[in-house]
Formats: structure tokens, sequence, C-alpha cells
């Protein structure tokens, strides 16, 4: 057993507070004083702590990670006590409200917001890297005709490797900053191309006249128009729920990115691998499983019903609740506004009574508000996308596009932090003690 205790001055000694903690083992009865930064401690600092010489050392065990820290970041703060969420130190509802997204993406990726010099030069930069080679829309028509969106955008990521060489040269700022660029203007194109397959028509090519989000609309819709004009109202949508999944701290496909470019692979086989976790269902696919509940219920009159079954354990509340936010998700209440917005247009997709209703019900219910379960920002989030018509499939991809910009500032704030090494967690062995080969004679 250990024992730990933060160190208590004693004011009758004069003892000034110190930033440590004092951990004793009684299995040793030895005392270990470990410096405290930040509220952490380093893990290393136990490995110290041991019985004999020949002791490996103190670890500490945390499935999946729910209270380790394992990097340093500037890019994005979380309160999720409070509901706070900023990049750069900016809260999201003010970029929500003034910035779109290329200038939030300059903001993640260089730490300010760009002058009006530097906004135009980025935006010519990535405007002018949205085509991509051909090669890559012959690699694309080969999938099959009902290939999954997703699937589709993480092998053309990975792909991408094979026509950019120099892109391992990671460490040189100038082809890291190409690369970068690259993958920020070619993602929206490649998850146009893999939609426009879904859907079994042509590939469009990308318009630079329009704007980011513009462009990528042309590319998803045009079909016999000279000059596609966006709906003003979609392009806007597209610019907050693109600023809105930009970054999120260390989830699990920013920590696939990590850890896969501290091997210091090329960052489009590290961004396949993190696209790749944003593919399951926990995580990327979370608000097509909203929509799929909506549909379950079928009525405003059945959620009473359903609310009640959730209570039992006998359904899932999809869509509230947040493993950091232990309040309202500060992107859920954007995600609202907008999704009012896109009806005006659209007109209203009929799950919406449903969703108002859960909602309701569940803020009021004593068992939901016990549980801190909120809707996050996927509540509202499917509904936006059902209704701007992109079928659930390419959920997945439309978060994978500004994603993009998070992965890229995470990826490259690891490779310059000379404290990271190559990831490897410890693990605590629980098989068989060591015993002989048997062969298969002789064995029962």
């Amino acid at each position: 057993m250990i024992t730990q205790t933060m160190d208590i001055p004693d004011k009758t000694k004069g003892d000034a507070p110190r930033d440590t903690l004092t951990i004793t083992d009684n299995r040793t009865g030895k005392t270990y004083e470990l410096p405290i930064t930040d509220d952490t401690i380093r893990a290393m600092d136990l490995r110290q702590i041991k019985v004999n010489d020949a002791d490996f050392g103190m670890m500490t065990y945390d499935p999946a990670l729910l209270n380790t820290a394992a990097t340093r970041s500037s890019i994005t703060y979380i309160d999720g006590d409070k509901g706070i969420l900023e990049y750069r130190g900016i809260p999201i509802e003010q970029l929500a409200e003034h910035s779109n997204f290329l200038e939030t993406a300059y903001l993640i990726l260089f730490g300010e917001l760009p002058t009006a010099q530097q906004y135009h030069e980025w935006q010519d930069k990535v405007l002018h890297r949205t085509m991509v080679k051909e090669y890559i829309k012959v690699l694309m028509q080969a999938f099959r005709y009902d290939a999954h969106p997703m699937s589709m955008f993480i092998s053309t990521v990975a792909a991408l490797s094979t026509y950019y060489p120099e892109a391992n040269q990671i460490m040189n700022p100038e082809i890291r900053m190409k690369q970068i660029v690259r993958l920020v203007a070619k993602t929206p194109t490649i998850a146009a191309y893999s939609y426009r397959h879904h859907r079994g028509l042509p590939y469009v090519y990308p318009d630079n006249d329009l704007s980011y989000t513009g462009n990528f609309l042309n590319m998803l819709d045009k079909m016999t128009q000279v000059k596609y004009e966006p709906d003003p109202a979609w392009e806007r949508a597209l610019d907050v729920l693109f600023i809105l999944h930009a970054d999120h701290e260390q989830n699990a496909g920013t920590n696939a990115m990590r850890a896969i470019g501290s091997t210091h692979v090329d960052p489009y086989s590290a961004m396949a691998g993190a696209a790749a976790a944003l593919y399951g269902p926990l995580h990327g696919g979370a608000n097509e499983e909203v929509i799929r509940m909506l549909t379950q219920i079928g009525s405003i009159k059945n959620v009473p019903e359903f609310v009640e079954k959730v209570k039992k354990g006998e359904g899932k509340l999809m869509g509230f609740g947040h493993r950091v936010y232990k309040n309202y998700d500060p992107r859920a209440k954007i995600v609202k506004q907008t999704a009012y917005q896109v009806f005006e247009s659209t007109g209203v997709n009929p799950l919406l009574e449903i969703a108002l209703e859960l909602e309701r019900i569940a803020l009021q219910d004593e068992y939901f508000v016990k549980r801190k379960l909120y809707p996050n920002v996927d509540f509202y989030s499917g509904l936006i996308y059902q209704a701007m018509g992109f079928p659930m499939a390419f959920f997945p991809v439309l978060f994978a596009i500004p994603r993009t910009v998070g992965w890229l500032a995470q990826w490259q704030e690891g490779l310059i932090d000379a404290e990271q090494k190559i990831t490897r967690p410890r693990q605590i062995y629980t098989g068989p003690a060591q015993r002989d080969y048997v062969p298969m004679s002789a064995r029962k």
C-alpha cells in the first residue's frame, strides 16, 4: 500500500509551502518527495519507488488514459466543468460568430489570428492547391460502386504519400509546411470525390474563385450549371461546423495522429491512421447514431417511453454526455442555432421536433441531470447534415475535413517537442509465469 499526502506546512516551525507531493511506501517505509508542476507529477518520477534494486519501479495503471497527460500543448483549452472550449485562448463562441474556417485554421496552425495580408496569402496558398492529380482521381474511381466514403477517404489520404515522396523529410520546416497546406487544401476535394462516387456521379473539379466551403459545395452538388453559386446559408453553416470540429484536444483521433507521428512517418500516413480512428462509431460516427436513435423513436409522442427505457438500461441516449464536458457542450449551443438557420433554407428536418422534446425532457429529468448528461455537438450536427441532403455514411468524412487542421497542428507540435519520443505505453503483464514448451504428443 502507498499513502500519498500533500506536503502541508507546519506553521509552528515556519515551513514554507512547497510544490511537492510526499509519498510513503508502506512496503519499505521509505518516503519520496516528488515535484508538482501544473497540478501534475511526472510518471517517471514514480520509477524510483522500488522494493529492491531488481524491482522495475512503480507505474501508474490508467485504462483509456482517463487521467494521464501525455503531452504539453498550446493549441486547445477545455474546461469540461465550466463548458469552455478555446483555440489558442480565443473562445469558440467568438470564432463561430466572427471567423471563417480558413482564418480559424490559420490561428490553430500558426498560433495567432492573421493580418489581412497574411490571411490573403494563406487563402491563396490553400485555394490554389485544391486540385488533386489525375492519378488520384483514377485511384478513387477504382473503388467499388458502394464503397464507404470514409474508407475511400482514409485510403486516398494514405496514397498521397506516394505522390509526394519528399513528405518524409518531416524535420524540414519548409517541406513540412508544404504538406500541411496540401492536406488542408486537398481533403475537401478527396471528400467530395468520395461523395460523388457514392452517388454514382462524375467528379467535379475545384473552382478556386469560391470560398473554401463554397468550393466544397460546388464539388458536391454541381451538375450542369456553367457557374455554381453556393447557398449562403449552407456555406456559412459548413464554416461554423468546420470551426467547431477543427480541434478538440487529445481525443482518440488526435492521440492516434501523435502516436503514429512519433515514429517520424510522413503526415499522410499518420493522418490516415487518425482518420481511421475517427471512423469508429464511438468517435466520428456519433452523430450518425443520433439520427438512427431519433428515427427509431419515430414520433414526439414516443419520446417519454423511450426516455423511461433508457433509464431502465434498455436503450442508449445518443448525443448526450461527453467524456470531457460535465456541463453543456459549448459547441452544442452553437450548432443548435446554426440548425435553425439551415432549416430556413432547407425546411425543418422532421426529426427536429423529436430532438427538441428529447432534449427538453432530459434536461429536466433528475436521472440525466444527476449524471450530467447534456446534449453534445453530435446531437444537432447530424440533423443539419441530413437536412442538407448528406447520407449518413458521409457524416464522418464531414468531420475529417476540418479535423485535418487540428491533427496537423498537433502532429507538428509533437515533432518539435524535445521531450517527445516514440510512443510506447507500458503494460501490466497478467499471463502465465515462465513455463517450458511441451511437444504436441505430450499435451493433454
